[in-house]
């Protein structure tokens, strides 16, 4: 927990300016939209294995390398955009998570086919009961019951890097839990 000047308390983001913004407006928020999810998604999976502050200075570089995260447009993409996007130093250039996220793209183009959309299929594995803040930073854990059944049931549609820790950090971004801790100033 880092306390400001301002005496306002985050509990992760403050010391670079990009950071805190995306802690105290985006972090823990409700998103929806299939664009905006799979974008949500794509991203935690570069992530991993990273810091989310190097994936956030890539954002608007990924928004444009992957055509704004438009699942159809991206499950269409072929061998040259992978070589493309493996040259593209704006990016994180992992061809496994390139892949995946192009894998992904197809996946949600298989629910729309299936009568379904992406923005159901995640928030259907939003817990019911949000529980108490947690208190530190250590009291959060690293995946739950409900991001390894998110996870579980992404990968029996196709998806691909969606395992339980990184689907906990998703369903943390999107606001399906609220893990900001106890006094911060985004906690809602």
């Amino acid at each position: 927990m880092i306390t400001e000047t301002n005496d306002l308390v985050r509990c992760f983001g403050s010391g670079d300016a990009l950071y805190a913004e995306y802690h105290d407006h985006e972090w823990g928020q409700p998103v929806h939209g299939e664009a905006e999810l799979f974008e949500r998604m794509t991203l935690e999976g570069f992530q991993s294995g990273l810091s989310w502050l190097t994936i956030l200075r890539k954002r608007e570089a990924f928004r444009e390398a992957f055509a704004g995260f438009e699942p159809a447009v991206v499950a269409a993409f072929g061998d040259e955009d992978v070589e493309r996007l493996m040259s593209d130093a704006g990016i994180v250039r992992n061809r496994r998570k390139i892949e995946a996220a192009i894998t992904n793209a197809g996946a949600v183009v298989a629910l729309h086919e299936a009568g379904l959309a992406l923005d159901e299929v995640i928030w259907a594995h939003a817990p019911e009961d949000l529980g108490e803040p947690p208190a530190t930073w250590e009291d959060i854990p690293a995946s739950t019951d409900g991001s390894k059944a998110l996870a579980k049931d992404l990968k029996s549609r196709g998806f691909v890097f969606v395992g339980p820790t990184t689907m906990y950090a998703l369903m943390q971004a999107i606001g399906m839990v609220d893990d900001h801790i106890a006094g911060c100033v985004a906690r809602s």
